[in-house]
Parts: structure tokens; C-alpha cells; sequence
């Protein structure tokens, strides 16, 4: 057991959209990304799906409404809820979700995480 600093995990990579492994909470995986610009639309039709805004501001896109989260908020997409996260600027999140998830849902692509890494 040891702590975790997330500033300093986030000093430890650059690229956006790569959600890193942090560790696990029973079957969940505890995941930080960078994000900035548009994702793709995407469901996760078995679970619910937790962000933490760490640094920044971002958009999580609905098909009927945007929300708008800065630092500190914290949102849950309903499981099969088609969603589309944004950010203008780059974006510090956090992430809890089941492990195995795939990033982008249902929909394998060339924004699919299918392993992650450990940092």
C-alpha cells in the first residue's frame, strides 16, 4: 500500500485519451486521463460510468442537453446513456469503472483502449 499523489501521475504523461491505471477498489479500476477536443459517441450499456474533474473544465455532451463540469464536480452517466466528453483546453479527470471496461463502449476504434497502462 502505498499513497498517490495525482499531480504527480499527471506530470507523467502527455497524450490525450489514453486513460492510465492508477490501481483497483474491489473489481473497479481507479483511471486518470488527460483529455482535450472531442471524444466519439459512445454507450456503456452495463454500467454507469464516474468522472472526477480534477484540473480544468470539460463538456460531457448528451443527446438532449450538454453539462458543463469544471474542478471539484463530479458526474455519473447513467449506464446506456450515449454521451460525447469534450474539452476545449486540456482536462485532468478521474475515472472509477468496472474493470475491463473499454473506454469508447460498445464500439471498438482507433480511440479504443483495449489495454491499459499502469503508472
Amino acid at each position: 500500500m502505498e499513497k498517490v499523489n495525482l499531480a504527480e501521475k499527471f506530470e507523467l504523461f502527455s497524450e490525450h485519451w489514453q486513460p492510465k491505471l492508477l490501481g483497483q477498489l474491489n473489481d473497479y479500476d481507479i483511471r486518470i486521463a488527460k483529455i482535450q477536443g472531442d471524444f466519439v459517441w459512445h454507450t456503456h450499456d452495463d454500467t454507469d460510468e464516474f468522472f472526477f474533474i480534477v484540473k480544468g473544465q470539460m463538456e460531457m455532451v448528451l443527446r438532449d442537453k450538454t453539462i458543463e463540469l469544471e474542478a471539484g464536480d463530479i458526474f455519473v452517466v447513467p449506464r446506456g446513456v450515449e454521451h460525447k466528453p469534450y474539452a476545449p483546453d486540456e482536462c485532468h479527470i478521474l475515472m472509477l469503472e468496472p474493470q475491463g471496461t473499454l473506454n469508447t463502449g460498445a464500439d471498438v476504434n482507433d480511440r479504443s483502449v483495449v489495454e491499459l497502462e499502469r503508472i
